[in-house]
């Protein structure tokens, strides 16, 4: 059962997507003082920001969650930003839902060829040992078809299936660009926070002052591996279809594919 002075095991549950500044978003929002990040018990969780529950740790049990999310005080709000939990089954969702009824989910969508370079970038860094940026390149062989499936590209770019299976337990998900981020972080934070039921406004003159500073850090940027041209251009069509259902099913329009693919058609 879930104690009876906490109605959610988890407040604020971001589901994603991967390489779409959730570190970031995570990092700002925390500087609220009535958020709660859980303390950091890597490798089990990654940092305090992605528990990881619904995906590495499940056979922990729920009494294990419950006792990495508690909060010193039951008025924080919890946090879990664990971009995994987009691809997550219903069986899953819906258990997610039992235990988080009134949770404040949050998608953030970044333009899906974009996004996939980022995430190969990220998986390559971690495959080669921290390897500089001018030792590898990305190429489209047998290595990068394997890459490219141990990323999950194709299930992380399928924005819209994965939204409509959340929806059907969540029904107010507030979807983000990640563009609009890079062009306007304060008022998509500002967003983000009254989503949560918070505001800069009820923040503590101390929390402001960290907000503000938080609100110009760059948390995590990939190693830039070059990237192939025939790779680049194998992304781009492979996402195309993802690319579009995203932008009619929430009214975005993704540019990002352009800083991909403009530099070699100048060429």
């Amino acid at each position: 059962m879930i104690r009876p002075d906490r109605e959610n095991v988890t407040d604020i549950l971001c589901i994603g997507a991967q390489k779409a500044s959730t570190s970031w978003l995570h990092h700002v929002v925390n500087a609220h003082q009535r958020t709660y990040a859980f303390p950091n018990s890597a490798p089990v969780t990654s940092t305090n920001k992605e528990a990881h529950f619904w995906d590495w740790n499940h056979h922990r049990g729920l009494d294990w969650y419950r006792d990495l999310m508690a909060p010193p005080q039951p008025d924080r709000l919890v946090m879990d930003f664990t971009p995994e939990y987009s691809l997550l089954g219903q069986e899953k969702i819906r258990e997610c839902k039992a235990i988080n009824p009134t949770a404040r989910v949050i998608y953030i969508l970044r333009d899906p060829l974009a996004r996939a370079v980022s995430a190969l970038r990220m998986h390559t860094l971690w495959r080669t040992n921290r390897a500089a940026a001018e030792e590898v390149e990305i190429a489209l062989d047998d290595d990068f078809h394997a890459l490219v499936k141990k990323a999950r590209i194709l299930e992380m770019s399928s924005y819209v299936y994965n939204f409509e299976r959340w929806a059907t337990a969540y029904s107010d998900i507030l979807v983000l660009n990640y563009e609009d981020i890079l062009a306007a972080p304060v008022a998509i934070t500002e967003r983000v926070l009254a989503h949560c039921g918070l505001s800069v406004a009820d923040m503590t003159p101390e929390a402001r002052t960290e907000y503000e500073k938080r609100l110009q850090k760059r948390v995590w940027a990939s190693v830039s591996y070059r990237i192939t041209p025939a790779a680049a251009h194998f992304l781009h069509g492979m996402l195309w279809p993802k690319r579009q259902a995203a932008e009619r099913t929430f009214g975005f329009a993704f540019t990002e594919y352009r800083n991909v693919l403009e530099p070699f058609d100048a060429a």
